[in-house]
């Protein structure tokens, strides 16, 4: 009896084992570096380790690609309060017969820039790197008072899910603002 629990236990801890190791290997990093800049509360931020081989080749087979990052300024206490929050996008489409990316970044919805490279270390930093991206006005922030920074982000077409779902990444970071 004492045989099976122990085989069973390891067989248990075998499959746990298993069931999270792919999430371990696909986790990718997400920097954020919020700061005030001319009244404003902006965020830089980057993500590491997003650009694979999968997105290289939804890339090359000319699917439009396009990651989408939700950056929110919130508040903590016992229901957060959001004082900001802004929506951008970097898209890349691929032209096969001119071997051509247009990327296009857009803000809340507003094209901001269109740029046509061939360079794909270009492609590379225009989807996973944003600087500055205004969130909230200061003004509307209390002073000495602790806040944080959540982005999410989401990556198209690659859900690899039949229900077109796709993979999200959530980083965050706190700040106390000192006027």
């Amino acid at each position: 009896m004492r045989v099976i629990i122990r085989g069973s236990f390891v067989w248990t801890v075998l499959f746990l084992l298993w069931l999270t190791a792919p999430i371990a290997r696909s986790e990718e990093t997400l920097r954020i570096t919020p700061f005030i800049n001319d009244s404003r509360v902006v965020v830089s931020f980057e993500l590491n380790d997003a650009y694979t081989d999968a997105v290289r080749e939804a890339i090359a087979s000319g699917l439009r690609t396009t990651f989408t990052y939700e950056l929110e300024l919130r508040t903590p206490g016992w229901i957060d309060r959001t004082i900001g929050t802004t929506i951008v996008a970097a898209t890349d489409q691929y032209d096969n017969l001119n071997r051509r990316h247009t990327l296009t970044r857009t803000v809340d919805g507003r094209v901001e820039e269109v740029r046509v490279t061939e360079d794909e270390r270009v492609v590379k930093e225009w989807l996973t790197k944003w600087s500055r991206v205004p969130v909230a006005d200061t003004a509307r922030l209390d002073p000495a008072r602790d806040y944080y920074v959540r982005v999410t982000t989401r990556a198209r077409p690659l859900g690899a899910s039949l229900l077109g779902l796709t993979k999200t990444i959530t980083g965050q970071v706190k700040f106390t603002f000192v006027p």
